[in-house]
């Protein structure tokens, strides 16, 4: 196709629009950046519907566009990086349908078994973070009360594809997420919310999280990142964990704090077959 070289054509204002979360209801696309993403794209058997790259990069990546390829249309640098969102953009960027991605079900069975909450989680670096360390987790689902759009480039970047692999749901606030987990609790899920230690509530104090069974059907409830959990999601908890560590921090970013506990999970199940 001829090569685009001018920031004004049609094409650029039509996917720069996809930087908002408008555009992208509107056009029912992802703007995806960059090689790894277009990688990722592959791995999951997904179809992009248009891809823009520089003339060195289709030189550099000719092995990478899809046999049956979607429209491939040659710009100059000038112009992907009036389409990106990033600074240095690597030589391409891709759409996607959003109708391609797996869908959540929300449903009272709970995603299968383990499913991620988050309560208006609103840094697009936590949010991508969390969705790669849930999908190395094997979470089945993700259910989200507000905060970040998980589909905005910057959670797209830093999920590294995972994001574009898990079951999203994204709920308008947290009133909207309260069905979801009354009907996983009505199903035998557990509730886990994570409490500061020192900080619990009840007569009951939280367990270190690796005291609990965490092989049962689980939801695990997560704040954000200024407020935390909020008290009305807490208090729908079952169980209640803590992590314990060094009192020289009052608390653990919402990211790192994820890590061990959605990866105990894990461990337990491996250790148990």
């Amino acid at each position: 196709m001829e090569l685009i070289t001018s920031r004004r054509n049609p094409l650029v204002a039509r996917l720069r629009a996809l930087h908002q979360p408008r555009g992208r209801r509107e056009q029912g696309l992802l703007l995806l950046e960059g090689t790894h993403l277009l990688q990722e794209v592959r791995r999951l058997g997904l179809q992009p519907e248009r891809i823009l790259a520089t003339p060195a990069w289709l030189e550099r990546h000719d092995g990478l566009l899809p046999t049956d390829a979607p429209t491939v249309q040659p710009v100059s640098e000038e112009v992907l990086a009036a389409v990106a969102t990033t600074e240095h953009p690597d030589g391409v960027v891709l759409t996607l349908p959003t109708a391609a991605l797996p869908q959540a079900s929300g449903g009272g069975e709970g995603g299968g078994g383990f499913v991620l909450a988050l309560d208006q989680l609103q840094d697009p670096g936590n949010l991508g973070t969390l969705l790669r360390t849930a999908l190395a987790a094997g979470v089945k689902e993700v259910w989200l009360a507000g905060g970040a759009d998980p589909w905005q480039p910057k959670v797209l970047r830093a999920s590294a594809g995972a994001a574009l692999a898990l079951p999203l749901r994204r709920e308008a606030d947290r009133a909207a997420l309260r069905p979801l987990l009354e009907g996983a609790l009505s199903t035998g899920h557990q509730l886990v919310a994570t409490l500061v230690e020192g900080a619990a509530a009840g007569a009951e104090p939280p367990l270190p999280y690796w005291q609990l069974d965490w092989t049962r059907p689980t939801v695990l409830l997560l704040g954000n990142e200024g407020a935390g959990l909020h008290p009305e999601l807490a208090a729908l908890a079952s169980q209640r964990v803590t992590i314990p560590h060094s009192t020289a921090v009052e608390s653990l970013n919402v990211a790192v704090a994820a890590g061990p506990l959605l990866l105990e999970r894990w461990r337990q199940q491996c250790q148990r077959g």
